[in-house]
């Protein structure tokens, strides 16, 4: 699979969380606050891919453009950034060596974690183990 960085969606990203406008929520709140598909489409179509594409850390370059499958590793909710849902884009793009979008995705666990005031421990994997409840920051 020919997956790479989407540089925009990363730059937005840090963007995001630079103004306050993420969620500190636990590691594993990301199936609930994940956009759904109804919520994707909505949003294509008030806004087109471009603007689509800025909330995916991935570009699947083996997927047809202007589709939702070229796009992979969802951070966000289409509105703010979600802890939950950078750390599973890092996860997932560890297992599957993407290892541009994970360095990527890490940076920004890390900025949203030092923005929130909690410094992580690095190389320790329970560094993040257990956040305050979800809380969303202005």
């Amino acid at each position: 699979m020919a997956v790479h960085l989407n540089r925009s969606a990363f730059t937005h990203a840090r963007e995001l969380i630079e103004a306050g406008k993420f969620v500190f929520d636990e590691r594993d709140a990301w199936s609930e606050h994940q956009p759904s598909a109804e919520e994707e489409n909505e949003f294509i179509a008030r806004y087109g891919f471009a603007e689509y594409a800025k909330w995916y850390l991935g570009i699947n370059d083996e997927k047809r453009g202007e589709t939702k499958g070229h796009y992979e590793f969802p951070y966000g909710d289409l509105k703010k950034v979600h802890r939950c849902g950078v750390i599973t884009a890092e996860s997932r793009a560890g297992q599957y060596k993407h290892f541009d979008v994970e360095k990527a995705a890490a940076q920004l666990h890390e900025m949203i974690d030092e923005h929130y005031g909690r410094t992580p421990h690095r190389g320790s994997r329970n560094a993040h183990r257990a956040p305050p409840p979800h809380r969303s920051v202005r």
